[in-house]
């Protein structure tokens, strides 16, 4: 019996992730250089000093430019700023949460990302009251594809893994949700839908595709 829904934030509650790799391919253009797509996608879902683009751009273009950290986190940030004004909730996340809260389920959030980077998300979004567990960077030795914050998550909702299905954009954060032992659903982005994913339950192009209702019961049907 499914008795939590756990979601992914980055590029899953809001697509983040596209608008960020949109803005370093702006800076990159901006200094006459391209950011390689396989290179940065090794940073979504997962830990992100796994490649940073900040080094690999001064790498190659800073002694000839001038350009040094600060000038590039600036410009990067005001082409993300641009990119994110009006970009909001991805479609049918709030109506799965007010699924989740008139199905009596709880609710989590389960994200790499560090705290001070999803709150004022949330904030944003106007989501934050909707969860009973946060849990971010800072809570984990080992983020994903470790399954160590989603264990950490079902041990704070006191359930076990056959009791929650997890909602995951990218190959990192479905593998660890699988290594945990959950229910796992895709619901890929923009950037992340060529990915190839090794393992889930099942796929959706948008939340819209199946009421949470549904989902839960074509879940049950499947294993059951």
């Amino acid at each position: 019996m499914i008795r939590a829904v756990l979601f992914d934030f980055d590029g899953l509650i809001r697509d983040t992730e596209t608008k960020e790799y949109e803005s370093f391919r702006m800076l990159y253009r901006a200094y006459g250089a391209e950011l390689p797509l396989e290179r940065y996608l090794v940073r979504i879902g997962g830990e992100a000093n796994s490649f940073n683009p900040y080094d690999h751009l001064l790498q190659g273009m800073g002694s000839r430019t001038g350009l040094d950290l600060e000038t590039a986190r600036r410009e990067r940030r005001s082409y993300y700023d641009q990119l994110m004004e009006h970009e909001f909730a991805r479609p049918g996340v709030e109506e799965y949460l007010s699924a989740a809260k008139r199905l009596g389920l709880l609710t989590g959030l389960v994200s790499s990302a560090p705290l001070d980077w999803v709150m004022p998300n949330l904030e944003q979004l106007k989501l934050t009251e909707q969860f009973d567990c946060i849990l971010t960077h800072e809570d984990a030795v080992r983020v994903k594809p470790d399954p160590e914050l989603y264990i950490k998550a079902l041990a704070w909702l006191n359930i076990g893994s056959a009791e929650a299905v997890a909602f995951e954009d990218s190959p990192n954060g479905a593998a660890a949700a699988k290594s945990a032992g959950l229910y796992t659903v895709i619901v890929p982005n923009d950037l992340t839908r060529p990915l190839h994913f090794a393992a889930y339950d099942m796929r959706l192009n948008s939340m819209l595709d199946l009421s949470l209702d549904q989902l839960i019961g074509r879940l049950h049907h499947a294993v059951g």
